[in-house]
């Protein structure tokens, strides 16, 4: 058994790519498929705008088709999925977005979920998205934390935030989930969850375990 599922962060910032690395090693089974994480070359520092997602969508179909050859699945790791379409189309490989496979995830938990993003600015793309995916009905709300992806090193104000809003998603909007909705947010997934006491998503987690599943189904 082998195979190689590729994990595509869209920005620069290297240590997303490491906290992301370490959320899926626990998916790193011995005689399993290979989990390579990446930052896109050239990538901003975060994706923060319309016009960052809009920036990455052909250099993320760029690396799909280069590595369509020794790779058996790829995982676009940004929550606004950026150029998941796109890169559909330039492969025959199967292409998994985080958010997408965020939110699917969060149904299995609870009736309702809740995102936690990192800048107001994000929500409404966020809305369009669960609209897109036809989830109004099971989504209970969005809020941000007011920090961009490149303030996301204080551990301890980060934690705090994230908490905050996670019981507001909890209290005043009932979510029975709640989806991180950033993947530099990895790291605080069981201590976040221990404070908010409902299931907390990881859609890097996510993704990869449905790749990894599709892989291996390939596989047989």
């Amino acid at each position: 058994m082998s195979g190689r599922i590729l994990v595509i962060n869209p920005n620069s910032t290297q240590v997303v790519t490491d906290h992301m690395d370490d959320a899926v090693a626990p998916l790193r089974v011995p005689g399993g498929p290979a989990i390579e994480c990446m930052c896109l070359p050239g990538g901003p520092p975060g994706i923060e705008t319309q016009a960052h997602i809009e920036s990455v969508v052909q250099p993320i179909s760029q690396v799909v088709r280069e590595r369509e050859r020794d790779v058996d699945a790829f995982v676009i790791a940004c929550y606004s999925d950026p150029g998941l379409i796109a890169a559909r189309e330039a492969t025959r490989r199967r292409v998994f977005g985080i958010a997408e496979c965020g939110m699917l995830s969060a149904l299995t938990v609870g009736e309702t979920f809740g995102v936690i993003s990192i800048l107001a600015g994000s929500i409404p793309r966020h809305l369009r998205y669960v609209r897109a995916l036809g989830l109004n009905d099971r989504f209970a709300g969005d809020m941000a934390i007011g920090l961009g992806v490149t303030e996301l090193s204080d551990d301890a104000k980060v934690l705090e935030r994230m908490i905050a809003v996670g019981k507001r998603l909890r209290d005043e909007c009932g979510a029975h989930s709640a989806v991180m909705g950033c993947a530099g947010m990895a790291r605080f997934k069981e201590r976040l969850e221990d404070a908010i006491g409902i299931p907390v998503i990881e859609p890097c987690q996510a993704a990869v375990t449905m790749a990894l599943g599709a892989v291996l189904l390939s596989q047989n």
